[in-house]
C-alpha cells in the first residue's frame, strides 16, 4: 500500500498552480539567456549558466508534476547542458554542477545521457573528492553505471559524515546493497519527510526531486517504494 504523507512546513496551495511555476521558470530562463550575452568575464558567465540550469530544471519539475513528461525531458536536457557548460569556469569543488546534470538526466528518463554524465563526473575525480557533495556525485554516478560494489564504499563514507544527510546516505547505502528493500523504503521515506518539513526549495519549486531520483535508481534494482505525496508526481 502506498505511504501517504501530509505536507508540512509549506503552503499546500502553492502546489496546485504548476502552470504558474512553469511560467515563472520559463521567464527566468529567458531573462537569464539575455543576461548571458552581457556576461563578459568567465566567472559571471559560469554563474549565469548555473542560474539557467536551475531555471530549466525548475521548468522540468513543473512539467513533470503535470505528467507532461516529453516536455519535461526537453527542459531537463537543457538543464544538464547548462550545468555542464558552467563547470569549465566554476571554482574548484563545484560538484553541484555534475550532480545537477546527473539528476536532470535521470529525471528526464534519459539513461544513456545519465551514463555520459556519470562518466564525466567520475573523470573529474568525484570519487576522490574530500567534500561530501563531491562524493555524493560519485555515488550517484556509480549507481547509474551499475557499479554498485564501488558505490557501496562511497555510500558508506557518506553515512559516517555529520555534514551530509543521514537519510540520503542510508538510502544510497540500501541501493548499493541491492537486497534490503525494507531498509531502502524506510530510508527513502525519511528523505521524503525531510522535503515535506522544509520551508525552502530550489527555485521555489516544491518537489522532492531527490526522492524521484532515488526511486528511479531503485526501480532499476527492484527496490522502489510505493510513495504518495503532494511533492511527488501522481
Amino acid at each position: 500500500m502506498a505511504q501517504s504523507h501530509e505536507l508540512r512546513g509549506c503552503d499546500t496551495r502553492s502546489l496546485t498552480d504548476w502552470n504558474e511555476h512553469l511560467r515563472r521558470e520559463e521567464e527566468r530562463y529567458r531573462d537569464g539567456e539575455a543576461r548571458l550575452e552581457d556576461a563578459g568575464d568567465p566567472d559571471s558567465r559560469q554563474r549565469q549558466l548555473t542560474r539557467l540550469g536551475n531555471a530549466a530544471g525548475g521548468a522540468g519539475l513543473a512539467l513533470l508534476m503535470q505528467g507532461r513528461r516529453p516536455e519535461a525531458a526537453e527542459w531537463f536536457s537543457r538543464a544538464a547542458e547548462r550545468y555542464r557548460e558552467s563547470f569549465a569556469d566554476a571554482p574548484p569543488g563545484s560538484w553541484g554542477r555534475p550532480i545537477g546534470a546527473l539528476k536532470a538526466r535521470i529525471l528526464a528518463g534519459d539513461w544513456a545521457g545519465a551514463e555520459q554524465e556519470a562518466r564525466w563526473a567520475l573523470g573529474l575525480g568525484a570519487a576522490d573528492a574530500e567534500s561530501p557533495i563531491g562524493r555524493y556525485s560519485a555515488c550517484l554516478a556509480l549507481l547509474v553505471l551499475g557499479d554498485d560494489v564501488e558505490a557501496r564504499a562511497v555510500a558508506a563514507s557518506l553515512r559516517e559524515r555529520d555534514d551530509f544527510s543521514r537519510a540520503v546516505g542510508d538510502a544510497l547505502a540500501m541501493l548499493t546493497a541491492g537486497t534490503d528493500r525494507l531498509g531502502y523504503i524506510n530510508a527513502v521515506e525519511d528523505v521524503l519527510e525531510s522535503f515535506e518539513t522544509r520551508d525552502e526549495y530550489l527555485e521555489d519549486i516544491p518537489v522532492a526531486d531527490t526522492v524521484i531520483v532515488l526511486q528511479a535508481l531503485a526501480e532499476r534494482r527492484d527496490l522502489a517504494a510505493d510513495l504518495d505525496s503532494p511533492l511527488l508526481p501522481g
